[in-house]
Formats: C-alpha cells, structure tokens, sequence
C-alpha cells in the first residue's frame, strides 16, 4: 500500500492532467453514445457543447448591440432598471434607434403644452395617474372600482414566480397605488401585502375548485369575503403565450404550500384544459360572469389573446341585447410573455397586440359597445412612448408582466421553465430565491411605476392633454412601409377611439370609487 502511496505522489499534477483527459477521451470514445461530436472529436467537442450553453449570455453582454435583442432589448432593460433604481434612465447625444424602422411610434406634441396650475393634483404629485373609467359603473356592480393607477401587475401566479417575487410585487404595487392580478395559481399569502388584487382564474379554477376540479362558486364567495383587497374578479380565455392550449401541473412540483394554496392534491398531477367546465359557448360564459358578479358584488372581466372575431361578435350582440356581459376585457399579445410555451404557440397562434387590440376594439366600438368597458392592453407596453399609443387605440389601463419582473431583479435570462431562474424571480428553488430583498425590490418596482406615470403624463402635457385617455388616434403616427412612411393610428387600424368621459384629474382624485382613496 505504501508503495502504491509514493508511487501516486512521485507523478507530478500535469501527469494528473493528462491522465484525467486521457480517461474523458475514452469515455467519450468507447462509452458514451448520445453526442457525435465529444465522440469524433474527444475532449475539444467539450467546448462546443460549453460555448452553446453560455451562447445566450455572451450574445447579450458582448456581442448584441444597445436595440438587437428580444423579446427586450438593452436599452429597453437599462430603462426600466434605472427607473426602478431611481437613477438617471436619460440617454445622451440623441436616439441610436432607427426611426424609420416599421412600427416605430411618433407622438404628435401640441405647440403649446398643456400647462399645470398651482394646486393641480399632478403639481402635488407628479405620478398621480389614475384610471379614467370606473370598472363596474355601468352594470351598476355592489362595488364599482377605479384602478388608481393605469399601469398594474399582470398575471403571474405563484407557483410561476417565486414566493419572495410575488411578495415583492404586492408590496411595491401597494406603495405604488396600483393592483396586483394573481395570475391562476390562485390566491397566495404572498399576494396579500396590501396591494390591491384582481383574483384571476382560468380552466384549472386554481383556489376556487371542488374535490373534481370543477368552479366553486361557495369557494370564490368565501375568497372575496375574506379578502376585501380583491377588488375585481378576471377569467381567463386564453394568454398571449400559448392560446387555447392546456397544461399539467406536475405532481414532483406540488407542494404542501401549493397543494393547499390551490387546492390540489400533493404529488398528483394536474389537468388545466383547453376548456372551462363552468360554460361551453357565449351565452353560458355570460351567464356565468352574470353569476359571479352577483354573488360577490365585484366587477368581473375576461382576459383573452385575439384571434377570430366570430364569437367576440355573439358576445357583443349578447352585450348589445341583454345589457349584461363583462365589465373589463383584458387584450393579451400574442407576443407570448412569462408562462412557457411551445415555440409553435408563441410564435405563431394569436394575434400581436396591436392588430388583436384594434380588431376587437373596432368591432366594440361598430356595435356602441366602448363606453361600458374598461379594455385593458398587456403586450409589452410598459414604456411610456408604447402606452400613450395604446392610450390613443382606447386602452384604459395597462398590465405589465415581464416588464414587472425585470423591476425586480429579472436579467432576461430566458429560462423560465427551467426552474433555474437565476434571479431568483421565476423558480421555487429556496436558494436561488433567497437573494431577493423584499423590502427593496418593493420599492424598486413601486418607483418603476411612479417613474413609468411620471414620463406618461409628460408626454401626455406635451401633445396638449391633462390625461391620456384624452389621446385621440390622430395624435400618434406609426411607420408603416416604405411608399407611406408613416400614417396616423386612425389611417392604420382603419377606425376612430371612441371618447373617454374626462372632466379633469381632481375629478377623479375625488371619485369615491378612487382605490386607496380612504387611506389619501
């Protein structure tokens, strides 16, 4: 033993070196048999296969330049960090951005703008911005709300995000005077910090389903009973990353704390469906909301990505006929956005935001339809440039996800689905997720929002206006191609924003209905 002993210590650490790459060599030749490559060419096929995994981060710090990357760019990422860290979000020597690209978005100032007076409620605080449209008003709900903010949380649940994000995000959207939507995952603690809350549920009826999986409606009476920071109720037709598909929840994922949030069973997978079970066609679906808004007195909306209109039109002849049917729709892009998707889907089924939007708007707006909802976009639109052209197309508020996510810390690594978030944002891992701060990254998504509604409203002042649903569709061009280089809103989507009701922002400082108004 001793001789073997000294044998070992007598071969110097580069003989080590050799003998370890000698041994991967033989592996890779005679062992392995999944990887051609390590297998034709040992020990430096190792290298591909390395450079290939960190291809994405060596792309987006060395490589991309400040306006190539998607879904966000880096200029789009420094602004929202910077506002989020309340540092300088400026950028100097002009735009590198290519305004004559298509799509590229021209807002059309005023020669004088709009000038604010002494005791203007934007004077006092230059992030006060809320909703022009009370939610509920017209189908005379028990309690009508008006969101105080334009711009809130979109739907992300926990299970998707980590406990610390999803608590962080309440807390910041509760200094920020904002909402929070759960996302279908169902209510968590995490989401009751304070914050307003839209309960969101889709076909898995997460939170809110009996021992069969089916709607509860005793459960979501009892949930909105003991919650009164649910303001608003949403179900979900479909989200821009994958419309009209379903998916399992794996049981190895269901957790004591997930089983009870969103009552399952622990270690048994889970069906969310295509399908609701609740409704099969319109008239069942409005009936349905019809149902729940009376039990529990809240406004409830849909949420849905665009695709065909022919059931958007028996839903807006319903509307239009019986007086009832929702009182909010959110539009989702078919851009795709936090939830994992096949490509197939991300990519390719649904409509953008801007085309799904203008479609269904339009059609509302044909059938007299536009006043009595509340139309909330969420589709990459929170930049303020991007907000006041979705403010001009009839948008009343704004639900941000990814864009959310990234206030908070999200460095746009792409892998969501893994598990492996290394921001600690989109993972269930303990350790990946201990390094958020709660009480910091609050507040870093609180002043993302303030500094977002600051730079809307300024550029609403600069085009004549005091709020942005006053923005008409003429206000904003749009490069479209090369023989009409830009054209108004109004000239692309082929239709004119119905007028929002505004008398002025004190107005709305005093609604009654006015979110947080009580603790002013």
């Amino acid at each position: 033993m001793e001789s073997i002993l000294d044998f070992l210590s007598q071969i110097s650490w580069w003989m080590w070196v050799l003998i370890a790459l000698a041994l991967v060599a033989f592996r890779d030749v005679f062992l392995q048999k999944k990887h051609t490559i390590s297998h034709n060419f040992p020990i430096i096929g190792h290298f591909r296969y390395m450079l290939e995994r960190i291809g994405p981060e060596l792309r987006q710090y060395l490589v991309a330049n400040n306006r190539e990357e998607l879904p966000f760019n880096r200029i789009e990422r420094g602004w929202i960090y910077a506002s989020a860290k309340h540092e300088n979000n400026y950028e100097g020597f002009g735009t590198d951005r290519d305004i004559y690209a298509h799509q590229h978005i021209f807002i059309n100032n005023a020669m004088m703008p709009y000038k604010l007076e002494n005791e203007h409620p934007n004077a006092i605080d230059k992030t006060f911005l809320p909703c022009a449209k009370v939610i509920g008003a017209y189908n005379k709900r028990k309690k009508p709300f008006r969101p105080a903010s334009v711009i809130n949380v979109s739907a992300m649940s926990f299970g998707s995000l980590s406990a610390k994000a999803v608590e962080s995000l309440n807390k910041g959207v509760h200094l920020a005077g904002a909402y929070h939507n759960t996302g279908e995952g169902g209510l968590s603690p995490y989401h009751c910090n304070g914050g307003d809350v839209i309960f969101h549920f889709g076909t898995g009826y997460f939170g809110v389903r009996d021992k069969n999986g089916n709607f509860s409606l005793a459960k979501l009476i009892k949930l909105v009973e003991d919650n009164p920071h649910v303001k608003a109720i949403e179900i979900k037709l479909s989200q821009g990353a994958k419309p009209g598909k379903g998916g399992v929840l794996p049981g190895s994922k269901i957790t004591e704390e997930i089983a009870k949030i969103r009552h399952v069973e622990i270690g048994k997978d889970v069906l969310s469906p295509p399908n609701h079970s609740a409704f099969s066609n319109v008239p069942e679906m409005v009936d349905f909301i019809e149902q729940i808004a009376d039990a529990t007195g809240l406004p409830v909306g849909i949420k849905a990505a665009i695709g065909k209109l022919e059931q958007w039109n028996e839903l807006a002849d319903i509307m239009k006929t019986t007086g009832k049917g929702p009182d909010f729709i959110t539009v989702d892009g078919g851009e795709g956005g936090t939830g994992a998707a096949p490509p197939s889907f991300a990519d390719h089924v649904s409509l953008p935001w801007v085309y799904g939007f203008s479609d269904l708007y339009r059609m509302f707006k044909e059938k007299g339809l536009t006043e009595r909802i509340v139309f909330i976009g969420s589709g990459k639109l929170g930049f303020p440039a991007k907000a006041a052209m979705a403010f001009a197309m009839g948008v009343d508020c704004i639900n941000v996800a990814r864009e959310a996510m990234m206030s908070i810390g999200c460095i746009q690594a792409q892998i969501c689905h893994t598990n492996r978030c290394p921001s600690g944002v989109a993972t269930q891992s303990k350790w990946l997720q201990s390094g958020i701060d709660t009480s910091l990254k609050s507040v870093r998504l609180a002043q993302y929002f303030k500094t977002f509604r600051k730079e809307l409203i300024e550029i609403t002042h600069a085009a004549g206006y005091e709020h942005p649903c006053q923005f008409k569709m003429s206000d904003v061009d749009v490069n479209v191609d090369d023989h009409n280089l830009s054209k108004e809103l109004d000239r692309t989507y082929m239709y004119n924003k119905t007028p929002v009701p505004f008398k002025s922002m004190q107005d709305l400082k005093d609604c009654i209905y006015l979110s947080g108004k009580s603790n002013n």
